[in-house]
């Protein structure tokens, strides 16, 4: 099978020679590769970090929370749990308490939140069982799960008694002062029965998981709790669902979905997202400056093959066809082989990591701030498939400029010498 002549000829300006042009279409093929490879690897990860974060958000919050509207702790919410559930895409809905403390244990204060979960861990609403690290999920009479992260740090595991100090021990000490009574008033001290891990370095720091029960008593609320916590069918239908829900309870109540708590992360996430890719895609462009120096020398170079080229009747369409061959094989060159080693490090990215943090002493993605054990990645074929396709777009639009030029040089001016 014959090549186009077009493509022919590119092939063989393509061929490595010594000289400064060669050199600058090697960069060329690096730039194009590098390029690919950054980008597909680091918006794999940031994807698949939103997706993981994504998961751990949703399996330890509610996909909604239903509080009053002006911050107050609600009291009558057995009627409204009965028309949030009445809505056709709700699951379950169910009380929830969530709010700061202090605790201590051996002579050390730390702060955290406590947060209500079902006794047992079996409920539709916030399936936290999943999560049990160690120990039991068991918070009957006077018992907490703590978080990994926050059992490591305090040295506390199952079987060891901790104090918690809420607003309810806060306003007995108030009380004591004003009144002058002299009988101290007393923290929760419940024993640890087992220890949870989310994966969310955040959660398994500062959370304590207790009782309903025991969570109004720290916080003094006697029947009050802080809101519904509501499970939807689809967590990405959640705004449609609150919109529904808003309209339903009326002014009194407010629902917030688990993207509304989670606004600020998520715009940092995705202007993050965005200028990483800007900043990345540089190196494209960089790369496709290079191809188009490359195709500037390389016409002035070969002015007098054009020449007679067009005076053997070449048209303009082949001799400007010769230029974007070229651009069209290093793009898609640099396009294959960055697609291949941005697959290739994203499939290893973990041991890598590891390498580099054994041998180097180079830590990548510390657990500690970004709450993940491992580096997560979405490989989206789709996201891929578009990235080595703008290589090559790139890469073409900048073999047109010196491809054009080419195309308009004359025979005669081109040959004047010869």
């Amino acid at each position: 099978m014959e090549l186009p002549v077009e493509l022919f000829l590119a092939l063989r300006y393509l061929r490595p020679r010594r000289s400064f042009v060669s050199v600058i279409t090697v960069l060329s093929f690096l730039g194009v590769t590098l390029g690919v490879m950054v980008l597909i690897v680091v918006l794999s990860v940031m994807a698949g970090f939103r997706e993981r974060l994504d998961e751990k958000i949703i399996g330890f919050n509610a996909h909604l929370t239903v509080a009053m509207a002006n911050g107050n702790v609600l009291y009558d919410y057995d009627k409204a749990i009965d028309l949030i559930e009445k809505d056709p895409d709700v699951l379950a809905a169910s009380t929830i308490i969530r709010g700061p403390v202090l605790v201590e244990f051996n002579g050390k204060m730390t702060p955290a939140y406590i947060k209500s979960a079902p006794e047992t861990g079996d409920d539709p609403v916030l399936p936290l069982q999943k999560f049990l690290k160690m120990g039991d999920f068991e918070l009957r009479g006077d018992s907490v799960i703590v978080g990994l992260e926050w059992a490591k740090r305090n040295g506390a595991f199952p079987g060891d008694k901790i104090d918690i100090y809420g607003p309810s021990f806060l306003r007995a000490i108030s009380e004591r002062r004003s009144d002058g009574q002299r009988d101290l008033p007393l923290p929760e001290e419940p024993i640890i029965r087992g220890v949870f891990q989310t994966g969310q370095f955040d959660y398994d720091l500062n959370f304590l998981l207790v009782s309903t029960e025991m969570a109004q008593h720290i916080w003094g609320m006697q029947d009050a709790v802080h809101g519904i916590a509501v499970r939807v069918r689809n967590p990405d239908q959640a705004e449609v669902v609150k919109e529904r829900l808003n309209k339903l309870l009326g002014p009194s109540l407010e629902a917030r979905t688990w993207m509304d708590d989670n606004r600020e992360l998520f715009n940092a996430i995705a202007i993050e997202r965005v200028t990483m890719t800007f900043i990345l895609y540089l190196v494209m462009l960089v790369a496709a400056f290079g191809l188009c120096s490359t195709l500037i020398t390389l016409t002035v170079q070969k002015s007098r093959e054009i020449g007679l080229m067009k005076a053997l009747g070449a048209s303009d369409f082949q001799v400007c066809g010769v230029f974007l061959f070229h651009g069209i094989v290093v793009g898609v060159v640099g396009a294959v082989s960055g697609t291949v080693c941005g697959l290739g490090l994203l499939h290893f990215r973990n041991p890598f990591r590891d390498f580099l943090m054994n041998t180097f002493g180079i830590q990548v993605f510390a657990s500690s701030v970004y709450g993940l054990p491992e580096i997560p990645a979405v490989i989206n074929p789709a996201l891929v498939a578009a990235i080595a396709l703008s290589a090559v777009v790139v890469c073409i639009l900048a073999a047109l400029i010196p491809a054009i030029n080419a195309a308009r040089l004359a025979p005669a001016r081109a040959l004047r010498y010869e």
